[in-house]
């Protein structure tokens, strides 16, 4: 078994909640360096973000293409000896066709997983039709598994991101892409419990849910039955808010207690960064 196969098999058996004790916590890593960081303080695996690594090149959430995405997961993907799944937002492709050749460039990354989310992209129609979407689902999925690397799909539905809170809609689109061969489930937005629970008792896949303000703590999430929490972009935007409010500091007081978060800043990169 190759690396990637292992790396693969291994991710998807952290999903397993009676393998392990508690969820897996999936943190957002937007460069090398963040990856190294986050692997040297015990996660277990790392997902890229979409919005994050946009920021790095000075650009919005959506702004980036796919040639530059896969890079970046390669990117992430030798940054450490981690599991890594990829945000490929809707696979940069309205088409069934399409989204497998994009697949197939991620298995090329040397990736453990992926994801692939029903937004459109297009203001008019955000959300894709549910037929169409769960074939994009099951043409991702048919890549995604064939061969000797099983990569771990994630089946995103992004109804409450984007203005339609129909609960109902959102656990038959996620029935659908279980059906369609989707490893893992996840319906970004979602903070209510009881919404949670309704959408654990309605499927039969390891379910993700974005850590946002409003939503369960962990703790709370693992009583629920969630198998794995992530951040989105949420570590690379928190990183940014450290530089404005240093910046302003510096700007505006002419102080430098920002060397108190950079000390323990230099302290994580010497620990985490080979020599």
């Amino acid at each position: 078994m190759s690396d990637q196969a292992t790396k693969a098999s291994h991710f998807l058996d952290l999903h397993r909640r009676e393998a392990r004790d508690g969820l897996l916590l999936l943190p957002n890593p937007w460069d090398a360096g963040s990856a190294r960081v986050l692997a040297s303080l015990g996660f277990e695996a790392l997902a890229t973000t979409s919005g994050g690594f946009a920021a790095t090149l000075g650009r919005l959430d959506g702004s980036v293409t796919r040639d530059e995405a896969i890079a970046h997961c390669a990117t992430i993907v030798e940054a450490t000896d981690l599991p890594v799944s990829a945000d490929l937002e809707n696979c940069f492709a309205d088409d069934p066709a399409g989204v497998a050749e994009t697949i197939a460039l991620a298995r090329r990354a040397g990736l453990a997983g992926c994801s692939i989310e029903d937004f459109s992209g297009d203001p008019s129609a955000p959300i894709y039709d549910l037929g169409l979407a769960a074939e994009r689902v099951a043409a991702a999925a048919e890549t995604a598994h064939e061969g000797s690397v099983h990569l771990v799909l994630t089946a995103r539905a992004e109804n409450h991101l984007h203005g339609k809170d129909d609960l109902a809609d959102t656990i038959a689109r996620l029935q659908r892409y279980q059906q369609a061969g989707a490893d893992v489930l996840y319906a970004p937005g979602l903070t209510r419990p009881q919404d949670i629970s309704e959408v654990l008792q309605a499927v039969d896949r390891p379910v993700n849910v974005l850590a946002r303000p409003g939503a369960p703590s962990v703790a709370e999430l693992a009583q629920l039955g969630v198998s794995r929490v992530s951040v989105g972009g949420a570590f690379a935007l928190a990183a940014l808010g450290e530089l404005v409010v240093a910046a302003e500091e510096l700007r505006s007081q002419g102080t430098y207690s920002f060397w108190e978060r950079a000390a323990t800043g230099g302290r994580a990169a010497r620990a985490a960064f080979p020599g």
